[in-house]
């Protein structure tokens, strides 16, 4: 649920309540120094941090961002844009950041949490998943890609061993100038085995499914199936791409999931997409399923991460079913489609697009590409146009992007003052099924994550709701 909208508070309610809160791990750097500007170190935190096995790096980031309360007009400070160049400091940082948000996902009860990150951010990956693993996170999820690295990976960290993966770039991959990325547990906890985290593929077709339980380079024990009714990004149409009028794609026949043979893959799989009744619940048992995976009903529940103002928006637009969604083609940088619920003051309003200033400061989607003398640089097609064709880049693949890192930030309420108080514009994210709320909510204002989860699990049979 893209940037700290499914966060630690929320992720504690739904594994409290007996089922599997996943707190997410894209930009969780960004996010940690951002809660220290903004709110500094409460008791709750402190008793995780002097739990971290390096105090030296709680002491560095603490003095840095934790020590003095940052007026509501002032900008944030950053941290480094992420590259191949990145110094150790933002690694122990995405560790610190990981560790923190998972063990406070874990205090005060014995259920489970897993944490989901994105294929195509790759370079703090490793440090992520290191920092959840010390904080003895459950589950590991990735899609937006193919991760058929990630079970390895996992098994090393888990023997405290150094990891190294080659960076993705565009051009020849096979240059002598593209770099490795390194990362060594040894520095932060010498000597110190781990337990390996589950690991489950987000996956959109019975072909993904099969080619990552056949490459991958260790075990994976699971599948979570996302349909294109799914919030967030969805896996491109396969074969030629097509849009309807309103330019989403259009799905077909060759996208429906064979659930048949998942089911002969011999591991668990979880269905996503669309789960917004205890019928939608029923369906996915009688496929198979071990379960279901839940994003829009927990986006604007209570516990969740959403700018309060924006979750009140959303829901009040849903009672009377008038939140529109569509799956832009465009607006990701990453190329996949991405969902957009179309709501006022957002960057799915035009001129609110208009108005922003583009920067790319942030840098979470950025790709890695080869320069003509074979060295290594960055671009997104979401920054200043000229930047980006500057660097190689096509103009038409600048239209209508939208700077993603920024706008999810603000989504959930930290986004960064530019010039003139002038914040960064949110964008939302949601399934196709977002107006599902009103059933939920009956004729009330709000709902917690234990109403959902109570909600899904209602006599399925019976359809009294």
């Amino acid at each position: 649920m893209g940037v700290a909208v499914s966060h630690w508070p929320l992720a504690r309610a739904v594994a409290s309540a007996g089922q599997l809160g996943v707190v997410s791990g894209v930009g969780i750097d960004t996010v940690f120094v951002r809660r220290l500007q903004d709110r500094g170190v409460d008791d709750e935190l402190q008793s995780v941090l002097d739990r971290f096995p390096c105090p030296s790096v709680v002491e560095e980031v603490v003095a840095k961002f934790g020590t003095t309360r940052r007026p509501e007009w002032k900008q944030y400070r950053g941290v480094p844009m992420l590259s191949h160049r990145t110094v150790q400091s933002s690694q122990d940082l995405n560790v610190l950041a990981a560790y923190a948000e998972v063990a406070q996902a874990k205090a005060g009860h014995d259920g489970l949490v897993g944490i989901n990150l994105l294929t195509k951010v790759q370079i703090p990956t490793v440090p992520i998943l290191f920092g959840a693993m010390l904080a003895g996170v459950d589950y590991v999820q990735m899609g937006a890609g193919i991760p058929v690295e990630i079970p390895g990976i996992l098994d090393r960290l888990a023997q405290g061993e150094l990891v190294e993966t080659q960076l993705n770039v565009t051009g020849n991959a096979s240059a002598p100038h593209v770099p490795v990325l390194r990362f060594d547990p040894e520095r932060l906890t010498p000597h110190r085995a781990l337990r390996r985290p589950r690991f489950l593929a987000i996956v959109s077709s019975h072909v993904l499914a099969k080619t990552l339980a056949r490459r991958s380079t260790g075990k994976v024990d699971g599948f979570v199936v996302e349909s294109p009714v799914a919030g967030g990004h969805n896996a491109p149409p396969r074969g030629p791409l097509t849009l309807d009028d309103d330019g989403s794609p259009i799905y077909g026949d060759r996208d429906r999931v064979d659930f048949a043979a998942i089911k002969d893959l011999g591991v668990p799989f979880w269905i996503g997409g669309g789960v917004t009744s205890p019928q939608r619940v029923r369906e996915a048992f009688d496929l198979g399923a071990a379960g279901v995976q839940v994003g829009t009903l927990f986006a604007y529940c209570r516990e969740s991460g959403m700018d309060p103002p924006l979750k009140e928006k959303v829901i009040a637009a849903a009672r009377n079913g008038s939140v529109r969604v569509m799956t832009s083609a465009r607006a990701s940088s990453t190329g996949y489609p991405f969902k957009v619920a179309c709501v006022d003051g957002t960057l799915s309003d035009k001129e609110v697009y208009a108005r922003r200033r583009r920067v790319c400061d942030l840098s979470y989607l950025r790709e890695a590409y080869l320069k003509a003398d074979e060295t290594v640089g960055y671009r997104c097609p979401g920054e200043p146009v000229e930047s980006y064709l500057a660097k190689g880049g096509r103009r038409e693949d600048t239209v209508d992007r939208v700077c993603l890192c920024n706008a999810l930030a603000s989504t959930a309420g930290f986004g960064q003052v530019r010039r003139e108080s002038f914040r960064e514009p949110p964008i939302v994210t949601s399934g196709d099924c977002v107006n599902d709320i009103a059933l939920l909510l009956g004729g009330k204002s709000d709902y917690s994550a234990a109403d959902v989860i109570a909600y899904l699990q209602n006599d399925w049979a019976s359809g009294s709701y």
